[in-house]
């Protein structure tokens, strides 16, 4: 699963990156710094795999990772190819989520590509870019399958019919509406990889004195524009997070404590982008050696979870030992847990639940 990271140029967007992943990536006061997308990973914070570790004490703790991708700057025509517009673009259709880096910071020495800080009017910008490079996609899938008419197929008419809608709400400059769609709907849209109807998660990047009271930033707007995208929107300091990255984690809680911080706003914008993902978190114990945490679709099956771990076993599937993390942990012990009855044996269908630790019995190919 791959989050990007979008906005405009010069908002910090690879000074977010460089604190969520340690990456290193270039970051610097200039549009454009950053042409071909960065890549890195960050740690999911995870409290019930920490407390696992301390029941079960295993040598080796594993937690979920996921993906950022730092996408270059997107200006006013990028979908006319401004820019390099069409390039980024491209970029942000291979992630499964978006993180939209909105500045709110002032620094004279810091460059605004539209002249002065505006964060509605920058996300106005940014989703319009969007909307209209996805008007653009629609309209050349539109044309071929019309094309495609004269096969007689309902297939293709059903498409158009389709497609014509989608169009409609584009050209309002709205996202489309695409809850509740049929299989052939669904496939349509994965084909074509709409980008303004990706989930979203709002980061407004505010200024340092702003850190530890986001309040005083003045955020209502962005909050609601994240509410009307049924999504959040989170403050952070992305300049002191990254200064924060380059110390030892008992000088960061110092630092924190003089701000009056509890924690970092990254923990939350991690948190949260897991979230987007629509991701549950389970477990699997290995002989005593490793504890894992393993991200799984909402929904996923027990089978499904299987394969995450290793191909061989979804195939092989037999059946999957199941304890609640609540569970295991008032007992304290697997054995303990077995002893209650609480250990539950599921097929290759169970709905895995968040914190479930699974055991998989599985044939060898």
């Amino acid at each position: 699963m791959k989050l990007g990271i979008i906005g405009l140029p010069n908002v910090g967007k690879s000074t977010l990156f460089n604190a969520l992943t340690r990456a290193g990536a270039e970051a610097s006061n200039y549009p454009f710094c950053t042409i071909n997308p960065n890549i890195g990973v960050a740690t999911v914070p995870d409290v019930r795999l920490e407390e696992l570790g301390r029941m079960l004490n295993p040598p080796k703790l594993t937690p979920v990772h996921i993906e950022f991708v730092d996408i270059a700057g997107l200006v006013r025509g990028a979908h006319q190819g401004e820019g390099l517009g069409n390039q980024f673009l491209s970029h942000i259709r291979g992630t499964d989520a978006i993180v939209h880096i909105v500045r709110c910071f002032q620094a004279k020495d810091v460059a605004h590509i539209e002249g002065s800080i505006d964060p509605l009017r920058d996300i106005g910008v940014v989703e319009t870019e969007l909307i209209l490079s996805d008007l653009e996609v629609v309209e050349k899938r539109l044309s071929k399958t019309k094309r495609m008419l004269k096969t007689g197929l309902s297939k293709f008419r059903d498409e158009v019919e389709f497609l014509e809608e989608l169009r409609e709400s584009l050209n309002k400059e709205e996202p489309p509406q695409v809850d509740h769609l049929e299989e052939q709907q669904q496939a349509v849209l994965k084909e074509i990889g709409l980008l303004s109807i990706k989930p979203v998660l709002y980061v407004a990047n505010i200024d340092e004195d702003q850190a530890a009271d986001p309040d005083q930033a003045g955020l209502n707007g962005i909050k609601e524009q994240a509410r009307r995208r049924g999504s959040q929107a989170i403050p952070i300091c992305s300049k002191l997070e990254s200064e924060l990255g380059e110390v030892t984690p008992e000088e960061g809680r110092e630092f924190l404590r003089e701000l009056g911080m509890e924690k970092t706003g990254l923990e939350r914008v991690v948190k949260e982008s897991y979230r987007l993902l629509d991701l549950i978190t389970f477990y699997t114990t290995v002989g005593g050696k490793e504890v894992r945490a393993w991200p799984l679709k909402r929904g996923g099956t027990a089978a499904e979870a299987a394969g995450l771990v290793h191909s061989d076993m979804e195939k092989g599937f037999i059946r999957a030992e199941v304890v609640g993390f609540e569970d295991l942990k008032r007992c304290g012990s697997e054995s303990a847990a077995r002893e209650q009855g609480l250990v539950i044996t599921e097929g290759r269908d169970y709905i895995v639940k968040s914190g479930d630790i699974l055991t998989i019995k599985f044939r060898t190919p």
